[in-house]
């Protein structure tokens, strides 16, 4: 039982002192606050207005059926008539088509909204997944709509610093880092935030997943929905929540999947630290699977054998990166990937049998930057940074950081300091903090809710939806049994997909909390999918979200 052992382990080490609201204490959201009035006036004009759907922008390569608008929502919900910020939208309508009877015109269910988390992800390629065996009945009866948070892509943009400062060369990533190290990541937090702060000015304190959810209800009327049907993974299961909890009575169905634990003490830094926590469980995972195929990679035959396999590459990646562009801090990336969805298994381990052998090329094909993303990159870091930062108190002592981090990164060596450096700039952070709400709703304040989740997900941890399961009263827990894959909606596992239909089709829930078998392990030989389909699968999901 050694996630068992390594969750009990990480939660004797996370005794961390810090300022941010016990779940009692945290406020359940008021009903008449300004931000609440606010709220309601946008989404009285949203109405009004509506969205005037048209063609794409050229740069989405929107496929035919898949039209954009915007929305127009506060930048700050205590003043509705102060700065406004247009939010990007699209939507492919309903097809009314049943894939099984091509006699029967399936009737029109209302609008389905996705949020694929981050965060920092857009969902504006959300539509296209209609075009997915696994969605299409789904897709017959809903409008399909994705949008960009706030501060993502064309939504008010957020950027923290010039894309072209994004570190395109090798990168070490010590999971010992030593004094001089540390010293050089504080500095580059340091400047991170600072450069947030100057480029988005008095706006940066407003990016944050209360105005998301607020944002979200904005949408709603907008589309002309009296109810919301919505999905949201990752860390839309966060604000997807809060809207649970401002706006319960505005909800018709909604899915959370992988979702983030949303105790008010575990918001964001003991969160990420669980996370890392996890991460190692699943790098665990990885390596075995690669040991039961050695005969295909030559890696080792057992996971211990493969840790050394991928630490020797390592070595020889600090002392001449591959391609002069891949070191060790690429090497990391490329398998935490792999943490995240079990289909990338195959080729992270052909690619790291065929450097170690001698033939570099697979593993710089996979793990070097790719400069015409580096501004979707930054824009996408910014936004996660920006929110987090936001929403709640983080240690602004670096001893706190470097005491918790250290003590974890002995058991959980793979992932945790990388994630420290990634969240660092919020001990530094110039705007205010919030409290979290207190995500809760009573029993019959909101309509049942599904809530799937992997048992192994590494991105967010499955006793986050634990957590979530109790605190919305009358949801619905599915469990994919010793499974991994963050996001498990419309993936391979044909009985996940079969209550997720049952759901959004027909209000069906499991009479109490369900589970299925795992889906089937990938193979040496099997690839992530076609090219088109794999790119979708990326876009939808976002291999780059942290939570």
């Amino acid at each position: 039982m050694r996630a068992a052992a390594l969750c009990s382990a990480a939660g004797s080490l996370l005794l961390t002192t810090l300022t941010a609201a016990p779940a009692g204490g945290a406020p359940h959201a008021p009903d008449a606050s300004a931000e609440q009035r606010g709220t309601a006036v946008a989404a009285a004009r949203a109405r009004a207005a509506g969205i005037d759907f048209g063609k794409c922008p050229a740069d989405q390569s929107a496929p035919d059926g898949v039209e954009c608008g915007t929305v127009t929502v506060p930048l700050d919900y205590a003043h509705p008539d102060g700065k406004q910020i247009k939010l990007t939208v699209s939507r492919a309508q309903a097809t009314h088509k049943d894939p099984h009877n091509s006699k029967r015109k399936v009737p029109r269910q209302g609008a389905l909204v996705f949020n694929p988390g981050g965060p920092g992800a857009s969902g504006m390629y959300f539509p296209v997944i209609g075009l997915l065996p696994e969605w299409k009945r789904v897709a017959a009866a809903y409008d399909l709509v994705g949008y960009a948070p706030r501060g993502v892509g064309r939504s008010a943009p957020l950027s923290c610093q010039d894309p072209r400062q994004l570190a395109t060369g090798p990168a070490q990533a010590p999971t010992r880092p030593s004094a001089a190290y540390k010293k050089q990541r504080i500095a580059g937090a340091k400047a991170y935030a600072r450069g947030c702060a100057l480029r988005a000015g008095s706006a940066l304190r407003y990016y944050n997943s209360l105005n998301n959810a607020r944002d979200l209800d904005v949408l709603r009327s907008a589309l002309g929905e009296e109810k919301l049907t919505f999905m949201g993974a990752s860390y839309g299961t966060y604000f997807g929540a809060l809207y649970a909890t401002l706006f319960p009575s505005h909800v018709r169905r909604m899915v959370l999947d992988a979702p983030v634990n949303p105790d008010p003490a575990q918001i964001w830094y003991r969160n990420n630290l669980g996370q890392s926590a996890a991460f190692e469980d699943r790098w665990a995972d990885f390596r075995e699977w690669i040991a039961r195929h050695d005969d295909a990679y030559g890696l080792g035959d057992t996971a211990e054998k493969v840790r050394h396999s991928y630490e020797t590459a390592r070595t020889r990646l600090a002392a001449e990166p591959a391609g002069g562009k891949v070191g060790p801090g690429q090497l990391q990336g490329a398998f935490l990937a792999a943490g995240y969805y079990d289909d990338f298994w195959p080729s992270r381990a052909e690619a790291l049998s065929a450097y170690l052998k001698g033939d570099p090329g697979p593993l710089v094909r996979l793990a070097t930057p790719s400069a015409g993303t580096a501004a979707e990159a930054e824009n996408l870091n910014a936004v996660y940074t920006a929110v987090e930062c936001n929403d709640a108190p983080w240690p602004t002592d670096w001893a706190v950081w470097d005491r918790d981090n250290t003590r974890l990164a002995r058991v959980a060596p793979f992932e945790t300091w990388e994630n420290a450096w990634m969240n660092l700039p919020c001990a530094y952070w110039p705007a205010p903090r919030q409290r979290p709400v207190d995500v809760r709703t009573g029993p019959g304040e909101l309509p049942p809710t599904l809530i799937l989740a992997a048992e192994r997900d590494a991105a967010a941890p499955y006793d986050g939806a634990l957590e979530m399961r109790r605190r919305l009263a009358d949801s619905v827990l599915v469990t994919e049994r010793d499974a991994g894959t963050h996001g498990i909606a419309g993936g391979p596992n044909a009985c996940v997909n079969a209550h997720v239909e049952a759901y959004l089709l027909a209000g069906r829930l499991p009479v109490r909390h369900a589970s299925c078998a795992p889906h089937l392990e990938p193979k040496p030989e099997s690839k992530p999918g076609t090219p088109s389909r794999q790119a979708l699968r990326d876009r939808l999901k976002g291999k780059s979200d942290r939570l």
